[in-house]
């Protein structure tokens, strides 16, 4: 039995599913196999917040459509608690905390519907204070249950023709500041217009770390030619949106850079 076996098992076993969508690689992966085997018995649900660019929510809503899922779009308040926006290096967990709450109740209602998330078992050698959350909401995650790794799913969801196959990596905007460093609608903003015009100019896997006054831009090793031959033009626009400085990290996209800085103590 190969793992998308597995995991069609896996999702027979559940009277029905609330899916904590992004519109990204694994949820999307998920929320198609589990509408293949619940059908009707699937909900999946995209929180929109200041943290969530509205270019992701179109595609999530475009994929939803496409392939006939149930599909609901919340609004949550991440922003009312103070933990989440002195973001300390455990932000996520707090965030992750006031999504899934409501999820959970957006699940109860339904019945015995189960809470189930997209996590995969790489996401087991990050730091994820977040995945934390939804384990102590009763959240399940089925392809870590499969044993499905991220490359998996990748290939999986080719074989499948799955739009989001080689989509580029995406964490929240909030993952782009620097722990300890305040956390406003009008810094996510900020990023948010960084890049996606960054991403205009055809560059694919883009982070823009926002240690103001200085934007860090993080993109594909292999773009790192494409971005300096842009410098000039990339220069100017992150001026006009507002930052003073701007660089081009030598090293490349790294997913979760800004967890380099944390002590294991920090991280346990």
């Amino acid at each position: 039995m190969n793992k998308l076996e597995q995991l069609k098992e896996i999702l027979k076993t559940l009277p029905g599913a609330v899916i904590a969508y992004s519109g990204g690689v694994d949820s999307t992966f998920l929320a198609v196999v589990a509408h293949e085997v619940l059908g009707e018995r699937v909900l999946a649900v995209t929180a929109v917040s200041p943290t969530y660019p509205e270019k992701q929510l179109r595609e999530a809503e475009e994929w939803a459509r496409r392939y006939g899922i149930n599909h609901a779009v919340i609004k949550t308040n991440e922003f009312d608690e103070p933990n989440f926006t002195a973001n300390p290096p455990e932000r996520c967990y707090y965030c992750k905390l006031a999504l899934f709450r409501e999820l959970k109740q957006i699940a109860a209602a339904k019945g015995d519907w189960v809470l189930l998330d997209g996590a995969n078992s790489d996401d087991l050698s990050d730091y994820r204070p977040g995945h934390r959350a939804a384990q102590e909401l009763g959240a399940r995650s089925p392809l870590q249950e499969a044993g499905f790794t991220k490359q998996e799913i990748r290939e999986f969801s080719k074989a499948m023709s799955l739009p989001t196959w080689d989509k580029p990596a995406y964490a929240c905007l909030a993952s782009r500041v620097p722990y300890g460093a305040e956390i406003t609608p009008e810094v996510l903003k900020r990023i948010e217009l960084a890049e996606d015009f960054l991403t205009a100019l055809g560059l694919v896997q883009v982070r823009v770390r926002d240690h103001f006054p200085l934007a860090r831009i993080e993109v594909g090793k292999d773009e790192l030619g494409l971005a300096w031959d842009n410098r000039e033009a990339i220069s100017r626009k992150l001026h006009e949106i507002g930052y003073p400085y701007v660089t081009l990290d030598l090293d490349g996209f790294r997913s979760g850079s800004m967890n380099e800085v944390l002590t294991s103590k920090q991280s346990n």
